[in-house]
C-alpha cells in the first residue's frame, strides 16, 4: 500500500468571479519509506499541494489518500485527529513559539496528545537531532538551522509515518541547509520515515531518492524544474 496516492487532484481558489487552478489533475504516487522531492518555480502549486497532502486543506476535486485512509472525504476535525497521528509538518519558517524553551516546544503535541512522558521523550528528540545542550534556550537563543532542527523535532513528536516539509531551508544560508538536510537523510534512513519535501533548490530536491516536477499545477515524474 502506497504511503501517499494522489488522483486527479485539482484546487481552484475563487476570489470574486476571479478563479485560479492551483492544481490540475495532479497524480502522485509516494512508497512507503521513500524519499521524494517535489520541485518547480514559485507559484507552480508546491505549497498547495503540501496542504493538501497535509490535510490542512480539501481539494476541489480528486483525492489525497495517506496510508489507506482518503482525507479527502474527512471532515475537519477528522482530518486534524488523522494528521496528529500519522503526519508531521515542518514549514520554511519554523513556527516555534518564542515563550518557550527548545523542549517545551516539543513538549506541547505531546502533552496534547496525553503522553505522560512528554518531558523525556522531548528531551530524547532534542538528542537526536542534536541540541541535547540546547533544551532550555528559548528560539531566539538559536540560530536559524537550530530552530529548524527544533521544528523537525516537534513534527516527530507523534511519531508520524509520514513527514512533510515545506521549503524548510529557504531561509538557511547553504551550509546550515546542508546540514539539516543531513539529519533528514538520517532520520529517513533510521526511522524508516516517508518524506516529502517541496523546494525550488536543486541541491535540496537532489537529496532525495525521487524528483518530481510540478508545473501549471500538474506533476511529472523524473523530471525536474527549477526556479
Amino acid at each position: 500500500m502506497e504511503s501517499i496516492l494522489v488522483q486527479n487532484l485539482y484546487k481552484i481558489y475563487k476570489e470574486g468571479p476571479v478563479e485560479t487552478v492551483a492544481l490540475h489533475g495532479a497524480n502522485l504516487s509516494v512508497q512507503p519509506g521513500e524519499f521524494v522531492a517535489i520541485a518547480g518555480r514559485s507559484g507552480a502549486g508546491k505549497s498547495t499541494l503540501l496542504s493538501l497532502m497535509g490535510g490542512l486543506s480539501t481539494p476541489s476535486a480528486g483525492q489525497v489518500i495517506i496510508d489507506g485512509a482518503d482525507l479527502s472525504h474527512m471532515g475537519e476535525g477528522e482530518r486534524a485527529a488523522f494528521r496528529r497521528a500519522k503526519i508531521g509538518i515542518v514549514y520554511q519558517m519554523d513556527n516555534l513559539i518564542p515563550f518557550l524553551t527548545a523542549q517545551e516546544n516539543v513538549m506541547l503535541p505531546l502533552q496534547i496528545a496525553g503522553d505522560k512522558h512528554a518531558s523525556g521523550r522531548a528531551m530524547e528528540l532534542l538528542e537526536e537531532v542534536g541540541l541535547k545542550e540546547r533544551i532550555g534556550h528559548k528560539p531566539a537563543q538559536l540560530s536559524g538551522g537550530e530552530r529548524q532542527r527544533v521544528a523537525i523535532a516537534v513534527a516527530l513528536a507523534n511519531a508520524p509515518s509520514l513527514l512533510l516539509a515545506d521549503e524548510l531551508t529557504g531561509e538557511l544560508d547553504t551550509a546550515t541547509a546542508d546540514r539539516v538536510m543531513d539529519l533528514l537523510n538520517t532520520l529517513n534512513a533510521s526511522h524508516k520515515l516517508t518524506l516529502v519535501v517541496v523546494t525550488h533548490n536543486k541541491s535540496v530536491a537532489g537529496r532525495a531518492h525521487r524528483q518530481v516536477k510540478i508545473t501549471d499545477g500538474q506533476l511529472l515524474e523524473r523530471e525536474v524544474a527549477y526556479a
